[in-house]
């Protein structure tokens, strides 16, 4: 009586975990296979500004609630950008605004959305000059400087590599020597090269003369050969922090004196196209980004809040030379 009142207990208690186990398990079959659940795009909104970049991801979940491998496909449905099908690095459009579940991955069957908001940056030489803005100088071949001198931001060269006089010179930022970023920053200051001077001029602001002690309202202002300047320059931002003033030099920048910036003008806003070659002459404080088509020399004691970018040829410093970004 004994083993079958044992046998008996054992049928009971083996049936009541087979009864716990399913109870712990729901209605779930633990034998049949995981399947895709869910997928979530990330980060999710995003904020950017005009042309920027933003690396997007996507993670899921399978159906035991575990990590799921994904290889999403992406896609941009509502404007905002572009972006890469296979790696999803998304580049921001020039439009502003907010592009709500634009950014979508699909995998296995599964799809999610992201929403990009892109703004404009009040630093309009931040937009025009793209991967460039970084930069206090550029060349196209070379980079020299003879002593005292300080260049608060980036350089980058490209497609030459030649830095001279660093030490005793100073670069606070990082240099860019014949780099894929130095690279793709001579792709956007040509671009943005083409740009400023492709910019109607009419006709009143022809430069016919010497630009020293003159005082010129925000606007584009042109020449088809040099732009000289002895003495003071001042420009009038008329109350406008975001006045622009463009000044377009078939050929050369030849400076003698400063540029003075009045009623809300700003030197981040101020441009000198430069057809050939820019000399910042001896003691000039100088406000502007001077983008030009060979090369730029500081002479000593010139300063720039602004930058040197030069496409083709190279940078000169001689000594005690200051370039601060504006």
């Amino acid at each position: 009586m004994s083993n079958l009142y044992s046998s008996r207990v054992c049928v009971v208690m083996a049936a009541a975990f087979i009864m716990l186990l399913s109870a712990s398990c729901g209605s779930r079959d633990v034998n049949a296979p995981l399947t895709p659940a869910s997928l979530v795009v990330t980060p999710n909104p995003q904020t950017l500004i005009v042309n920027a970049t933003q690396q997007f991801t996507a993670s899921g979940t399978n159906s035991a609630g575990g990590p799921l491998t994904v290889t999403p496909v992406w896609s941009v449905t509502n404007g905002g950008g572009t972006i890469d099908a296979s790696t999803g690095v998304f580049t921001a459009g020039s439009d502003s605004g907010t592009f709500t579940n634009t950014v979508s991955a699909t995998s296995d069957g599964l799809s999610a959305t992201a929403t990009v908001i892109v703004t404009v940056n009040p630093d309009g030489s931040v937009r025009l000059l793209g991967s460039a803005a970084p930069n206090g100088i550029m060349a196209g071949t070379a980079f020299t400087c003879v002593i005292g001198g300080t260049i608060n931001a980036d350089i980058s060269i490209s497609p030459g590599s030649t830095v001279t006089g660093f030490p005793p010179c100073v670069v606070t930022g990082t240099q860019h020597l014949a780099d894929a970023v130095a690279t793709q920053a001579q792709v956007d200051l040509t671009a943005a090269y083409d740009s400023l001077a492709g910019l109607p001029c009419p006709p009143a602001n022809a430069i016919v003369a010497n630009l020293g002690g003159t005082t010129k309202a925000a606007g584009v202002y042109c020449t088809a050969s040099g732009i000289g300047v002895t003495g003071t320059l001042t420009l009038d931002g008329g109350g406008d922090p975001e006045a622009t003033f463009v000044f377009q030099a078939g050929s050369g920048l030849t400076t003698a004196g400063n540029v003075v910036l009045i009623n809300g003008a700003k030197a981040r806003n101020v441009y000198w196209q430069v057809g050939t070659s820019a000399t910042l002459g001896t003691a000039s404080h100088w406000q502007g980004n001077i983008v030009a088509l060979t090369s730029i020399t500081l002479v000593d004691n010139a300063t720039l809040l602004g930058r040197a970018l030069a496409r083709n040829g190279a940078v000169s410093l001689g000594t005690n030379n200051f370039v601060t970004l504006p």
